[in-house]
Parts: structure tokens; sequence; C-alpha cells
């Protein structure tokens, strides 16, 4: 008696399973209230949360801690020190949100998001604060 199609998948499906969970690995350490905004020495984070008021951010995004309208031109930035990509091109790192507070269309020229004339201290400050949102 031949052995149902049903009967047949099960061992791939085992097999698939195993590979998957091999793959997981030890979970990351959890972020520490600061997030990875520990790795930007020198900044201020609640000077940031207000620097994006300031700034105008909330014009666009929908950022947690900052009171704003509910916009809908940039998406919102919740958990973003749990994001893999800013901006979908850059690997989410301190260092590398900094560069892009800095001149997003110079990294990617398609961006909606302008150039918003940040010095480096405050793009340091706002991506400290961005990087505690976990």
């Amino acid at each position: 008696m031949p052995i149902p199609a049903a009967g047949r998948r099960w061992p791939l499906l085992a097999v698939i399973a195993l590979f998957a969970l091999a793959g997981c690995g030890k979970a990351p350490p959890p972020l520490s209230p600061r997030g990875q905004a520990d790795q930007l020495t020198g900044t201020d984070v609640e000077r940031g949360r207000q620097l994006i008021g300031s700034y105008g951010c909330v014009a666009c995004h929908t950022i947690p801690g900052v009171k704003g309208p509910a916009p809908q031109v940039g998406p919102p930035l919740a958990d973003m020190a749990l994001r893999a990509y800013i901006g979908g091109v850059l690997p989410n790192t301190p260092d590398n949100l900094v560069q892009w507070l800095l001149d997003p269309p110079a990294i990617d020229p398609r961006t909606a998001m302008p150039n918003m004339g940040l010095s480096t201290g405050d793009a340091k400050d706002i991506a400290a604060y961005l990087l505690t949102l976990h």
C-alpha cells in the first residue's frame, strides 16, 4: 500500500525545522535602558528628544516620547534600536544613524527625507534618543 503524499512530507518538514532551529544560536543580550545609545559617547538623550521637537521631525514621523501630529509621511520611529536598516539602505549602527541624520540624500539620493542642516552634536544627541526606542 503506497504512503499518502501528506505522510511523505513530514520527514522533510522535520529536517527543515531542525536546520531552522540550529541557525538560531544565542539570543542577543538585552539592551540597556539607553540601548545602543551607549555607543555614542558624550551624548545627551534628553536633549536629543527635545531637538526632535525643535527640528520638527514629528511633522513626518511619529516618535514615542515626542508630542506631535499623527503624520503619514515618514515611517514611525518606534523600536528604532531594533531595526536592521536605516532608510532601507544603511545598516542600523549608531555611527550610521548619525551619518543618515546629517545628510540623508547623500546616502540615498532617492529618499524623501531632506537634509535638515543638523550639527554633528545635534545629530548625535538625536541618534542617542532614537536608539533608546526599543
